[in-house]
């Protein structure tokens, strides 16, 4: 007696093949965004822990805020780059991560993994935080071994639209009516606005210096970044961090064509994005300068 063996049609596997690859379509997004909201958590925790040790830097120094340019330590007769220089009076909140070569479009970084490392440790800031992953958004490009920067304002570099904000590191802060654009001390920062105030951004790939928000036009310095879900994630004076999504279109556009390098500058054309520069730069300046 012969049994007849039951086995799946070609229909059947095809039916079946087709289910999976459906389900597959439902789940991948669901699996990304879950991946994003988990990389995000963790860029946001990363942020709030800095902008605590940016705080406690300050309550050690009497209230002067850590020098925002990652890599230059100023003495008294100007700047170094070398953290160990003598008369060191102002250390950056980070050594450069990066050597020569800057732009991750053209090759990255020329440092080696430990010459990273070791110029983080050289950082003001790594006393509070001795954990290099914490320089970092899990979600970076890869390389990178700092992705956040602090805003210009918070004690950052010398712009030619924001005269004698600094000319040594024992300038005050620049004022503007009530408001103190370029800040020197915590005390600079009005206690109701604090919370109105950025100081770190999550760049993605770590540009020379601190990043670069010019006051008196509508203008970018560095390209506004998108690290989450078409935003990036910044922290806050009062110490809280959050996702600031763009809403503009022609932002949003430009931050995707720049994702992996400094795609370049942008002088928003449309009035959307003019007015959400003009947010930015009130967030970052305390005000707007154009």
């Amino acid at each position: 007696m012969r049994f007849k063996q039951k086995a799946f049609t070609l229909i059947e596997l095809l039916v079946v093949i087709a289910i999976i690859a459906v389900l597959m379509g439902i789940l991948m997004p669901a699996l990304k965004k879950a991946r994003e909201m988990g990389q995000r958590a963790v860029c946001l925790n990363n942020l709030r822990q800095l902008t605590l040790a940016w705080s406690m830097y300050a309550d050690e120094s009497n209230g002067k805020i850590v020098n925002a340019q990652a890599g230059i330590h100023y003495t008294r007769d100007g700047a170094t780059g070398d953290a160990q220089g003598p008369d060191i009076i102002e250390r950056a909140w980070v050594g450069s991560p990066h050597g020569t070569n800057w732009n991750t479009a053209s090759g990255g970084t020329d440092l080696t993994e430990e010459g990273k490392r070791h110029n983080i440790e050289q950082g003001a800031l790594w006393p509070y935080i001795k954990d290099h992953a914490m320089y970092k958004c899990p979600s970076g490009i890869r390389g990178e071994f700092v992705t956040y920067s602090i805003v210009d304002a918070m004690n950052g570099g010398n712009l030619p639209d924001v005269s004698n904000a600094r000319h040594h590191p024992f300038a005050k802060g620049k004022r503007v009516g009530k408001t103190t654009l370029f800040i020197k001390t915590r005390s600079d920062i009005v206690s109701p606005t604090a919370a109105l105030r950025m100081v770190f951004i999550d760049e993605g790939a770590n540009t020379p210096n601190c990043f670069a928000v010019p006051y008196g036009y509508a203008g970018w310095g560095d390209q506004p970044p998108v690290r989450h879900s078409k935003g990036t994630t910044v922290s806050w004076a009062d110490g809280h961090a959050s996702h600031m999504p763009w809403r503009s279109s022609e932002i949003r556009k430009h931050a995707e064509e720049g994702r992996d390098f400094h795609s370049g500058h942008l002088t928003p054309e449309t009035e959307e994005g003019l007015e959400e520069t003009r947010e930015f730069k009130r967030y970052v300046w305390g005000r707007v300068g154009f």
